[in-house]
This record gives structure tokens, sequence and C-alpha cells, in this order.
């Protein structure tokens, strides 16, 4: 597989919302995690699709990650593959960038709807999260033998980055320092 190409790239949220993230094991580190890739998919042009899953029932996506009003994706089922208009907020020449919650179910039929869709997707392992770490690394487990491939966030921003010599390489590099 290719190195993960900024100008090819999406940035998939799933569900990182205020009454899930409680009872997240590491959720901290998850929001962490999604954070910094949030702020350096921005500064380096990757858009950004963020879903919430039944949002009157897990609340809006946290304060630290929330999407500009009225542009998250609202769901129910939970892989947004099978959410009526996911494919049209994705545009077809980009490759899917994905963390959120929970690994095992909303990530897991999430991505292997875009796999069976023929998307190229990447999960980052320390920027997805469940309720019990032994259902994350089944999830992920899953995800990588359907075809996903599973890097961590430094792998991400180092390959959008591609170069010391990028001219947004200091604001970036310093979200993960």
């Amino acid at each position: 597989m290719p190195l993960i190409d900024p100008t090819r790239s999406l940035l998939l949220v799933i569900d990182v919302q205020v009454r899930l993230m409680p009872v997240i094991a590491e959720g901290a580190a998850v929001i962490a995690n999604t954070g910094r890739l949030t702020t350096a998919a921005r500064l380096l042009d990757v858009p950004v699709l963020v879903t919430e899953q039944n949002a009157g029932g897990l609340g809006p996506t946290v304060p630290e990650l929330a999407p500009e009003p009225g542009t998250a994706f609202p769901k129910m089922s939970f892989g947004a593959a099978r959410a009526p208009g996911f494919f049209d907020r994705l545009p077809d020449d980009r490759d899917c960038v994905v963390t959120g919650c929970e690994a095992h179910i909303c990530v897991l039929q999430t991505v292997l709807g875009l796999l069976e869709a023929g998307r190229r997707v990447t999960v980052v392992a320390d920027a997805v999260g469940s309720r019990k770490i032994e259902n994350r690394d089944a999830g992920l487990a899953r995800m990588a033998a359907n075809g996903a491939e599973i890097v961590t966030t430094e792998m991400v921003v180092f390959e959008w980055l591609g170069t010391a010599r990028h001219p947004r390489f200091r604001e970036v590099v310093r979200l993960i320092k």
C-alpha cells in the first residue's frame, strides 16, 4: 500500500460523543489523538467528516472535536456506510483515515462497509476506543484481517507532512510533541 497522501485523504471521525466517551477505556487518549489528527487535517487541507450515532441518546460530538454547526453526519445505523446519504458526503477520490468509537461496533461496521465499497481505509489504532480494551483489540484485528491498514496518529501526521520542509511542519509537529 502507498503512503497516506493528504491530497487523497479524508479524516472520518466516528461517534466521539459526550455521553459515550466517559465509559470508553482510555477515552481521554482517543479524544486527544483524534484532536491532533483533526487539527493536522485542517492545517493540511484534509477534509474532515464527523458522524454522530443516535445524537438524541448519546449527545453531540465532544466539545474538543465539535464540527462546524450542522456539519455532523447523523446516523442511527451502526455502520455509517449503511446510512442514507453517507457516500454522498465522501468524495470518490478520497481514502478514509478513521478514528472514533466504538472500535468493535460502529468503527468496525463502517470500515467493513467502506472496504466493501472498494475504498482504501486506514484505521488509527491509538485514536479508536471501546468500553473494554479486548473489544477494541478484537475490532482492530478484524478490520486488519479484512484489508484495513492499522496505523498510529504519528504515522498519519508524518505521512501527511511528507517532509521536514513542508511549510506547516513546525506547526503540525507541535501537535504531537
